[in-house]
């Protein structure tokens, strides 16, 4: 079973505190710094959810459209510190899985990547 987390994230401080509470629940975070960088890491790595902050990291539906159409065995969750995001209406009722609130409830998180292996376990075959 996947339990690498891949960050799309531009503050490395933030990322370092999740990366040790996603280590000590037995999860491999992984950092790319770009939308490019992640579409590189997704081509040869599999990841059980990636994690944009959409804070730094400047997405638009079109944008998290076609990350979702590529890369459909991928989960996509946003971390904003903002609540609402209208720019992002469609991509956030057909293609994101789940936006989280900044900062980052661990608790939160955990919950929602547990919801993701639950998801592929009622989906694969026997």
């Amino acid at each position: 079973m996947k339990n690498r987390i891949l960050f799309v994230y531009n503050n490395q401080d933030e990322w370092r505190d999740l990366q040790k509470e996603l280590k000590s629940q037995n999860y491999v975070a992984n950092l790319a710094r770009s939308l490019e960088e992640m579409a590189t890491l997704l081509k040869v790595m599999s990841f059980l959810a990636v994690i944009i902050d959409i804070d730094s990291v400047p997405v638009d539906n079109r944008i998290i459209r076609k990350i979702t159409i590529e890369f459909p065995d991928a989960p996509l969750l946003c971390v904003s510190l903002d609540k609402f995001h209208p720019e992002l209406d469609d991509a956030i009722c057909y293609h994101i899985y789940a936006c989280i609130n900044k900062p980052i409830d661990t608790e939160e998180l955990f919950y929602w990547l547990r919801c993701i292996r639950e998801d592929e376990a009622g989906t694969s075959g026997p």
